[in-house]
């Protein structure tokens, strides 16, 4: 009966010892917390480690912009328009300088009935190509949103 009194009071003594030892994955987490400012209380969170979840970073890239117009496209001719203006103005995003991608950010748009965003993107489809074949088309189509 003693015995198994010593090996209880040795796994009781070895388990207390485990809850009051931080584990490593706690150490790491205390070590990146870093206060905001002088006497704040704030911490500085991680960067987000899953690239799905983190916000898309937009910066001058013409091959995203036309596979961007490529589906925005495909999904217009689908009758997504909700999809295909997200797709436009994606590449518009990705190439400030595509005309192609304004326009067609204006048609859908106009059929999405949103006057306001309509005529944005026309103005910015002529400030971008000035010198369309469709440009006085288009100055039309400005005149009715109005």
């Amino acid at each position: 009966m003693p015995a198994v009194l010593l090996g209880l009071l040795a796994v009781l003594t070895a388990s207390a010892r485990q809850e009051q030892a931080p584990d490593k994955g706690k150490q790491e987490e205390l070590k990146k917390e870093r206060p905001a400012a002088k006497g704040g209380t704030k911490y500085e969170t991680p960067p987000e480690e899953d690239t799905e979840v983190a916000p898309d970073q937009y910066s001058f890239n013409p091959l995203l912009a036309e596979k961007s117009l490529k589906v925005g496209n495909f999904y217009m001719k689908q009758g997504k328009l909700r999809a295909a203006e997200g797709r436009f103005r994606d590449a518009t995003k990705w190439n400030d300088g595509n005309g192609e991608a304004w326009l067609r950010l204006g048609e859908v748009e106009e059929k999405l009935k949103d006057k306001v965003a309509a005529r944005e993107a026309y103005q910015k489809y002529l400030e971008v190509a000035s010198d369309a074949k469709n440009s006085g088309e288009i100055r039309k189509k400005l005149e009715k949103l109005k």
